[in-house]
């Protein structure tokens, strides 16, 4: 039965909410911050082993390999209170240090250079594993290093282990306010690409929304980025949007209820939702719906009896990649910024990648927008004809 599974943190924002969640994970298996299994969990009958495993020693040492072509956040890591957490070899820094510049082309074309270094520890990592259930990537879109560097592996590991689920932990810029890093549009079209392509489930981080969960639910004016980072290890991420188009629309929903629940009482609220259409589900098929029901972790005080998570497919992510469009597109026209691109390899001769990138988000966009309408499958057949005639 496929269990392990592989956590890769890339960049600075990548191995800062990496901290933050093996932080959190920790906690609720009762490990210290060196590994050591606290007393008090010695008789838990958790499965430990699907993010952890066991050194000779008995220290419990994450699946997780950290990756960044700059050395401060993981130097930063390496001088917490849990340096001793991790399994050193699994940690890899660039020996110049100097980074991505903020350039996905920089970060992807370093990514080629190293990737033979970068493999042999997360080949190392999954011939550890029992029954590898698949990777999770943590990682910005924006920068360099997680967009560019995050793409390459994106890729990669598709290639490598075709049979095994990607999963991805997407932090998107927040488009409301100015950014000092001025090719983020580029950064972000290039890596939605990949991430269109090639994940299996894309968990978008959108800083925007979390800023203001920050401001409006926490009641914090000026969320720092280490108060912002602490959202995403409970996922306490709201898409929500101020587009309200009528047409906007549920595809599917997943909850997760933790604690003690009674599962008739969650199927009788399904069928009233369902009954009542509560939520508005896409017209072609049923109300997706599923519940998870786990136990809460008995290490961790809680003032709530029961809390829940709602992850869910929902058509209004459009108004966030077409805001990321509007944005490219500002730029392109110009070819603004484009100098640090063309010094690449991929970027040496022509544009194309750049353009194609657009093209494909803006064929998501579409195919959102399509799974609103009842004719939605017919819509699917004509667009895989129409590809298969192209190719």
């Amino acid at each position: 039965m496929p269990r392990e599974i592989i956590s890769v943190q890339l960049g600075q924002c990548g191995n800062q909410i990496g901290m933050e969640f093996w932080k959190q994970l920790c906690a609720e298996h009762g490990i210290n911050p060196e590994g050591i299994l606290e007393k008090y969990a010695t008789e838990g009958k958790d499965r430990k082993d699907v993010f952890f495993y066991q050194a000779d020693d008995e220290h419990y040492i994450p699946r997780a390999v950290l990756l960044d072509l700059e050395p401060r956040v993981i130097h930063g890591i390496l001088s917490s209170p849990y340096a001793k957490l991790y399994n050193p070899e699994n940690i890899y820094m660039s020996e110049h240090g100097g980074g991505a510049g903020n350039n996905w082309a920089s970060g992807y074309a370093q990514s080629e250079r190293l990737s033979e270094e970068i493999f042999d520890i997360i080949d190392r990592e999954a011939d550890g594993s029992d029954s590898l259930e698949g990777f999770v990537l943590c990682h910005s879109i924006a920068g360099g290093t997680g967009s560019g560097m995050g793409s390459f592996f994106l890729e990669r590991l598709n290639d490598r282990f075709p049979k095994k689920l990607i999963q991805t932990y997407s932090v998107f810029p927040n488009l409301d306010e100015f950014s000092d890093v001025v090719v983020q549009p580029y950064n972000s079209i290039l890596t939605l690409k990949r991430l269109t392509l090639h994940a299996d489930c894309v968990v978008v981080l959108d800083n925007t929304a979390l800023n203001r969960i920050a401001a409006e639910r926490l009641r914090i004016p000026n969320p720092t980025f280490s108060q912002v980072n602490q959202l995403p290890k409970n996922v306490m991420v709201s898409a929500s949007t101020k587009d309200k188009r009528v047409n906007h629309c549920y595809i599917s929903i997943l909850n997760i209820i933790q604690g003690e629940v009674d599962p008739t009482q969650v199927h009788k609220s399904l069928l009233r939702i369902r009954e009542r259409k509560l939520a508005q589900f896409i017209p072609w098929g049923p109300a997706g719906i599923q519940v998870a029901l786990s136990r809460k972790s008995p290490y961790l005080q809680s003032a709530h009896r029961v809390s829940g998570l709602m992850m869910a497919n929902h058509t209004s992510i459009t108004s966030l990649f077409d805001r990321t469009c509007h944005q490219y597109d500002k730029l392109r026209k110009r070819e603004a910024f484009l100098e640090q691109f063309k010094k690449e390899p991929m970027f040496k001769d022509d544009l194309t990648e750049l353009d194609r990138s657009r093209e494909i988000v803006q064929d998501l966009i579409k195919e959102y927008e399509a799974s609103t309408r009842p004719d939605y499958i017919q819509w699917g057949t004509q667009k895989a004809q129409k590809f298969h005639v192209d190719t």
